[in-house]
């Protein structure tokens, strides 16, 4: 009876194509935003634009009121967050190519995790959605499997 929503960035749609190909997935799949733009973020899910300007998209901060806003949005039990920086371009110094933010939610708890992967676009778009799965099962497992 529980059911899960995403806001994705960088991934653009894999998390919830990965779960949409899952027969039966819409017992528990609420729906998924992509916001790629900084100003959907803020209009679709409510991140604070002192948050985009001082932090960036891709930080703690951003994806923690990602998955807020999911969950706001939705009225799912568990939402999932990601940003970062799938490459080739777009890194730096300070936010390199592989740098991904990941936030699992529910209404009393979001966990973030900051991941550092290597290889190219489609390889960490795919360690990106992995690895969002298993933090969801990490943080939640009591509670999914009540």
């Amino acid at each position: 009876g529980l059911n899960l929503s995403f806001a994705e960035s960088c991934t653009a749609g894999l998390v919830a194509a990965k779960l949409g190909s899952i027969s039966g997935a819409s017992e528990v799949f609420s729906g998924s935003l992509v916001t790629y733009s900084n100003h959907i973020k803020n209009v679709w899910l409510g991140v604070d634009e002192a948050v985009l300007k001082t932090k960036g998209a891709v930080s703690s901060q951003c994806v923690e009121q990602m998955a807020k806003g999911a969950l706001n949005m939705s009225g799912a039990d568990f939402a999932i967050a990601i940003s970062g920086i799938a490459g080739p371009g777009g890194g730096s110094r300070e936010k390199p190519v592989g740098l991904v933010y990941i936030a699992v939610a529910n209404d009393e708890h979001c966990e973030v995790r900051e991941c550092h992967f290597s290889g190219d676009r489609d390889y960490i778009r795919e360690q990106s959605a992995l690895r969002a799965y298993s933090l969801l099962l990490e943080s939640f497992w009591d509670e999914i499997v009540e």
